[in-house]
């Protein structure tokens, strides 16, 4: 019975991980586009956007020494876990700003038959003041 439990163990650690990495995925989305947000001159400012959501994610393991973002979600490797990209549109409600961190998780525990890494991508739309 002791494999199982041991196994159970392993499953409910990595899914708190996976947890946390989407969480903390949000919310860098989130502080990110409300920078990009704040002004017409700042949406569509990807190196500050970036700046942010390196901060928001800062705390997650393979994250140290890391200071810059790719600028595609195909970019994403182990050696440069975390991607940016800013868009400035209009709409009938007025301009905005969408913000999309993608991030990648390290490898955990290598359980049969589930994924050992997984690639987490976050939007957050806020609209821009007009000009």
């Amino acid at each position: 019975m002791a494999p199982w439990i041991f196994l159970l163990f392993l499953g409910v650690l990595d899914f708190g991980f996976y947890a946390y990495a989407a969480i903390s995925t949000t919310q860098a989305a989130r502080v990110a586009a409300l920078y990009t947000s704040s002004s017409p001159s700042t949406a569509a400012d990807a190196t500050t956007a970036c700046y942010y959501a390196l901060q928001s994610l800062k705390d997650m393991p393979n994250m140290s020494g890391i200071t810059a973002c790719a600028t595609q979600a195909s970019a994403v490797t182990a050696t440069q876990p975390v991607a940016v990209t800013v868009s400035s549109n209009g709409g009938p409600d007025g301009a905005a700003s969408t913000v999309s961190v993608t991030y990648q998780t390290v490898p955990l525990f290598p359980i049969p038959g589930l994924m050992g890494q997984i690639t987490i991508t976050r939007s957050a739309k806020m609209r821009t003041p007009q000009s």
